[in-house]
């Protein structure tokens, strides 16, 4: 007797029983997918819009044709249901939905605090340590590039804390005139306390203010016949007003987003330019997901919703598309950021020079990536022709080993598909167990700790796996497949050519044992030394990570009863490991929480 087969989805049915209330809406196909989620605000009309108009486009009509079950969420709103379908499209990543891909943190200035001497630094990442975080900035390079400029105006100390605490004279940054030797005394604590409050009204963007007290400070100076400090201060003031001058863009807000979004051949591109305190911080791009067919306008505004609303928001957003529900993303994003955001698509002046900008970055960053993604194409599909594969690869992955003499080996594992590189797929393995240096051993670990999850049903197939070596890294390939019962795939070697030079690598076939000599000007052999050129970077960063980890371990850690509260207190008590290693036991008893067993414990490990 046959199942009885379930019923299709009766969408007008449905319809009929929904409110018209504000809300959210997730389709979901027969399998239990989650095929698009929608917000709207009225849910009795904007879901009826999918089952009771008679015509569809296309790209509509596919998605409409799974939808075996819809789910609602009413809001009080239809600015929460914005949000709410925000949070679901990141969180969940349907199918159907505009995704934007890059949600990576952004850096961030920092500026410690409780400290007579703080310090400025890069940081990304949780925001847990006391202090203020000045940013977000667009890029690394603008970071680094305030960063220098901080050092050039303020002399305001960037080094770490364990190398502030331990120096007995100045580095050589004090030599150049980068700082102003604080860990050494030769500035005092209200001195630079005062650089360190002109370095933030500057990073707050209130150089004029900053000018004013550094050129009022010099007159003093000046009358006080203390000439050489108004030498310094007037040195520094025009050095500041000439990074004024360089910086500044005549027409920018103090705080001011212009986006700008292009589509073509089924890609799109979001080209953002960040402006703050007047100052250009440079431009950024973004290729979020287009599973359907969407205008410019569609894009930002789900760019908009789901870039900004975990980000502190400009006063001013500048589109270069007006939004359908701009008001309302508009009073969402106030809301958020607790005062007025402006969304504005309709601009002269200057305001439009720079969104014409945001719109020729957009179209040339769209122009590169495709005309990169088609020179990807030609290579996958010459690689294709030069291992006679049945069809076009669509995941290789690609091995290698890095190790110092041996030691602390890291494997590395890279996916590449016809769009480039796949991160999120890349996987590193720590190498235990084996004899040092032997790189079979540790090909073989790493391989049979990478097929055994997919003998198990877990986990992708690759079409193409490279290793990167000859005969013998393939063999042990070969065998760890034969052991695990994995098939299918097709397992290339790939071996430097004479005198290790580029353009002329062996690539060595497992099943028949051929050796293929593609060419320098092979697409095929560009595709294949790209990926194991990535797989050899990843293992070793993989490596270098490892090994400085390895030797940043203190002989504290193994002591029982010693955490990460009772070392830190240890170590600041004494300065560091060489004050630490030259105290007894009382002394070591001085130091709260430590008693004395474990002060003798301490002394023990410390002396042997």
């Amino acid at each position: 007797m046959q199942s009885a087969q379930p019923l299709p989805f009766d969408g007008k049915a449905f319809v009929r029983t929904l409110t018209t209330s504000p809300g959210v809406y997730r389709h979901f196909d027969a399998a239990g997918e989650l095929l698009y989620v929608g917000k709207a605000g009225n849910l009795k009309k904007r879901v009826g819009s999918y089952f009771l108009k008679p015509r569809m486009e296309p790209r509509i009509a596919a998605m409409v044709a799974q939808i075996a079950r819809v789910e609602i969420t009413v809001t009080r709103t239809e600015g929460e249901a914005l949000l709410l379908e925000s949070q679901l499209i990141k969180s969940l990543k349907p199918r159907y939905n505009i995704l934007l891909r890059d949600d990576k943190s952004y850096p961030y200035i920092y500026l410690s605090t409780g400290e007579d001497y703080p310090r400025l630094a890069f940081h990304r990442g949780a925001k847990n340590l006391p202090g203020r975080y000045f940013g977000p900035y667009p890029s690394v390079y603008a970071v680094r590039e305030s960063l220098n400029l901080m050092q050039k105006l303020f002399k305001v100390r960037q080094c770490e804390d364990s190398y502030f605490r331990n120096r007995t004279r100045p580095c050589l940054l004090y030599q150049i005139g980068r700082c102003s030797a604080p860990c050494v005394g030769l500035i005092s604590v209200e001195d630079y306390r005062n650089d360190v409050r002109h370095a933030e009204m500057f990073l707050e963007g209130r150089s004029n203010a900053v000018i004013d007290e550094l050129a009022e400070a010099m007159e003093q100076a000046s009358k006080a016949l203390q000439f050489e400090r108004a030498a310094k201060l007037r040195d520094q003031v025009a050095a500041l007003r000439q990074l004024q001058a360089q910086n500044h863009v005549q027409g920018a807000s103090a705080d001011m987003d212009v986006i700008a979004c292009r589509i073509e051949a089924g890609m799109a591109c979001v080209s953002v330019l960040f402006f703050r305190n007047g100052i250009s911080l440079g431009t950024r791009d973004f290729f979020p997901r287009l599973p359907l067919d969407a205008e410019p306008a569609d894009v930002l505004a789900q760019f908009i919703a789901q870039y900004y609303l975990d980000r502190p928001v400009p006063r001013e957003l500048i589109l270069g598309e007006a939004l359908a529900d701009q008001a309302i993303l508009a009073e969402l994003l106030g809301q958020y950021a607790g005062r007025a955001v402006e969304l504005k698509s309709s601009v002269r002046g200057e305001r439009a020079q720079f969104l014409q900008m945001a719109e020729r970055n957009a179209q040339a960053s769209l122009t590169a990536r495709l005309a990169s993604r088609q020179t990807l194409g030609t290579r996958f599909d010459d690689l294709q022709k030069v291992l006679g594969l049945d069809e076009s690869p669509r995941r290789i992955e690609c091995f290698d080993i890095s190790h110092t003499l041996g030691e602390l080996t890291v494997a590395s594992c890279v996916v590449f598909g016809p769009e480039g590189p796949e991160k999120s797929h890349y996987r590193r393995f720590n190498i235990t167990g084996i004899t040092p240096g032997d790189d079979y051993a540790a090909m073989h670990q790493a391989l049979t700790r990478r097929f055994r999850k997919l003998a198990e049903g877990e986990g992708a197939r690759p079409d193409v796996l490279l290793i990167d070596g000859g005969g013998g890294q393939v063999a042990q390939a070969l065998e760890v497949l034969k052991e695990l019962g994995v098939d299918g795939i097709e397992v290339v070697g790939v071996a430097k050519g004479p005198g290790r030079r580029a353009g002329e690598e062996t690539l060595v076939l497992a099943d028949s044992g051929r050796e293929l000599h593609p060419g320098s000007s092979s697409p095929a052999l560009h595709l294949v030394a790209a990926v194991r050129d990535e797989a050899h970077r990843f293992a070793i960063s993989g490596h270098r990570k490892r090994r400085e980890k390895a030797r940043e371990h203190s002989v504290l850690e193994d002591v029982p009863g010693i955490g990460a509260r009772r070392r830190t207190a240890l170590l600041k008590a004494f300065g560091g490991m060489q004050g630490l290693e030259r105290a007894g036991v009382e002394e070591l008893m001085q130091v709260k929480g430590i008693d004395r067993g474990l002060a003798e414990r301490i002394y023990a490990s410390l002396h042997g």
